[in-house]
């Protein structure tokens, strides 16, 4: 529910809608992060039970077939390895993401608190422009 000001003002009326449209962002962030986080973690899982099944169908038919599943120790060192590597560049490519995100959310503080400075100084500016073409009165 928003609240109405009886205002014929423009720079009223636009407060107004600058005030409601921002509240009812604030209101719908939460639901839409809830949303993203569980449709993601229901990704996560469906891929991780998918894979599950298609190595547990894998294993069975080798199994059922007489197949043998050994693997060289050579070849098993180099996929441990590689595994390892390819984990270890999933958390330092996170650990960058994460590192940009702080500083962009920094530089978007910083913004955010300078904007009254920003709005002050503009304000003396044009208080000094208007000042000039101002009658004075003795």
């Amino acid at each position: 529910m928003s609240k109405t000001l009886d205002t014929k003002d423009v720079f009223g009326m636009y407060e107004q809608n600058v005030n409601s449209s921002f509240a009812t962002i604030n209101r719908e962030i939460p639901k839409y992060h809830q949303s993203i986080t569980d449709l993601q973690q229901q990704c996560i899982q469906t891929c991780e039970n998918t894979m599950k099944s298609v190595i547990s169908i894998q294993k069975e038919i080798v199994n059922k077939a007489g197949i043998s599943a050994n693997i060289p120790d050579v070849a098993l060192t180099a996929i441990r390895e590689t595994n390892d590597g390819i984990n270890k560049v999933y958390s330092v490519q996170n650990q960058i993401v994460q590192t940009a995100l702080d500083a962009t959310k920094q530089n978007i503080k910083t913004l955010n608190d300078n904007t009254k400075a920003f709005t002050d100084l503009n304000k003396n500016i044009i208080q000094s422009w208007i000042s000039v073409f101002t009658p004075r009165n003795n």
